[in-house]
């Protein structure tokens, strides 16, 4: 999705990711865009540019689907008469927030297919590194595009590869050998929900069950809001098919050795909700091991430990649990400007973090503090924070962050910006510490980065440029953007 990265437009979210994916098939007939609403509001984090519901009666004509998204926050796009229209059993949600393509309605997912065998349903969180190279032999070949971003070209391979193949998922294995790069894939078809996941576990996605009921969707926290039960993770390279008998089939043709999985370490720092488990991790007990291995290695005398909200308050808990120090509340967040709102303009006074975030002066007046943050990525914002801290009373400011400095772009759906606009890049962090106006910074360590996720395999690609699969000669994303 596109590769522009705004200064932090939240506070604590130098970082986005593009989308969360929900898909849902009840095998007793039952109409699901209500519950797919919920599971998608439970993923609004994931993106708040777009979102959209597709669904589908499994036992009604095979061409007729009922699509409605738009630009804007769920519960914004969705109103309690347009989800009683949606009637249907199947049905796949999305949430985006764009990381290449533009952020426009016409890229909003799900996207349907209309071809000879029926109708495909898709939605896909990830970043593909070989899209382009997709794109344009489909285009020799006559296809028309109508949006652009990535998920289009998977959605044309599978409806191309569906013709020569006698089941869909047969179709999705065969479409998913072409890809390159991250991918979690939900398609629906007129009979079957079908989940897919990248060979290297890039994103993460899991199965639950209600009932007679089956889901697959992004985080477990969405199958907790619509109090469906974890079933398992899809694993890294399989491909589940949820079939009208109620049975889960996996092909696990595309597996690869597991020393080879490379999982993105954001997931647990920043992007999933803390209350999620990601192939058997707590998001949250990594979160608390990443502020413990903190105050291991960069302890600093304070009197109070906070975080900057909201992926920095369980690592802010961490240290303060291993350092002994207290830990408590700085901030208080305004949760009702979304991530769209109107910023402020250069020559106004208002200030982007100031509206979205404000410090309790009680709290922190004549104490030292220490700040806890999951990232820094070009300083702007992690300055206004700093100072914000100081203006009110806080006699010193010492940062820790819980990742490593970012040194390089990712090609895999996070949108870290090229090399020269990151505030690591070429400067040490004596250099960053003097920008960001702090008193002392320290950073986790690369090295700690498996003891978060008790040994799962990861990608450390944006912190020391060595990346899973080798990335393309260029930055090629966004190439598609209008």
């Amino acid at each position: 999705m596109n590769n522009k990265i705004s200064d932090r437009e939240m506070p604590s979210a130098g970082l986005h990711e593009e989308c969360g994916v929900f898909g849902m098939y009840d095998l007793s007939g039952k109409d699901v865009a209500s519950s797919v609403y919920y599971g998608l509001l439970a993923l609004q984090h994931r993106g708040q540019e777009s979102c959209g519901i597709t669904v589908s009666d499994t036992k009604g004509p095979k061409r007729k689907v009922t699509t409605r998204k738009d630009m804007g926050l769920v519960q914004e796009v969705f109103t309690e008469e347009t989800l009683e229209q949606m009637k249907g059993n199947i049905g796949v949600g999305h949430v985006r927030y764009s990381t290449a393509g533009a952020s426009v309605r016409e890229n909003a997912q799900p996207l349907v297919l209309n071809y000879v065998k029926g109708t495909l349903g898709l939605v896909h969180n990830g970043n593909l590194i070989n899209a382009n190279e997709l794109r344009h032999d489909l285009e020799y070949t006559g296809a028309i595009f109508q949006t652009t971003i990535d998920s289009e070209v998977i959605a044309y391979h599978v409806a191309r590869e569906r013709l020569n193949t006698d089941r869909v998922e047969d179709a999705v294995v065969r479409a998913c050998r072409m890809l390159k790069g991250a991918y979690s894939l939900i398609v629906m078809s007129p009979r079957k929900l079908i989940g897919a996941r990248d060979p290297f576990g890039f994103k993460p996605l899991c199965i639950g069950k209600r009932d007679h009921a089956y889901i697959i969707t992004s985080e477990t926290c969405a199958l907790e809001t619509i109090d469906a039960e974890f079933v398992r993770d899809v694993l890294p390279g399989e491909v589940v098919t949820i079939t009208k008998e109620g049975t889960i089939h996996s092909d696990t043709s595309l597996c690869i050795p597991q020393e080879k999985e490379a999982r993105c370490i954001f997931e647990y720092i920043y992007f999933a909700r803390p209350d999620s488990r990601i192939d058997g991790i707590s998001v949250y007990a990594s979160r608390i091991q990443a502020g413990r291995f903190l105050a291991m290695d960069s302890y600093v005398e304070a009197d109070l430990v906070v975080g900057v909200p909201e992926s920095g308050n369980a690592a802010a808990l961490g240290y303060a649990m291993q350092s002994g120090i207290p830990y408590g509340n700085a901030f208080v967040k305004n949760g009702y400007v979304g991530r769209t709102f109107i910023k402020p303009k250069q020559s106004s006074r208002e200030s982007a973090v100031r509206v979205k975030l404000n410090v309790l002066k009680e709290a922190v007046n004549g104490k030292r503090i220490i700040m806890i943050d999951d990232s820094i990525v070009r300083g702007t914002t992690s300055d206004c924070i700093v100072k914000m801290l100081r203006d009110a009373g806080a006699t010193e400011v010492h940062v820790r962050v819980s990742s490593p400095p970012f040194l390089w772009p990712c090609y895999f759906g996070t949108d870290i910006p090229q090399r020269e606009q990151l505030i690591a890049y070429s400067r040490n962090i004596d250099d960053i510490c003097k920008i960001i106006g702090a008193d002392s910074l320290g950073y986790l360590g690369i090295d700690r980065l498996e003891g978060m996720v008790k040994g799962q395999k990861i990608c450390r690609g944006c912190f020391n440029g060595v990346y899973p699969i080798e990335p393309p000669a260029g930055d090629i994303r966004g190439e598609f953007e209008q």
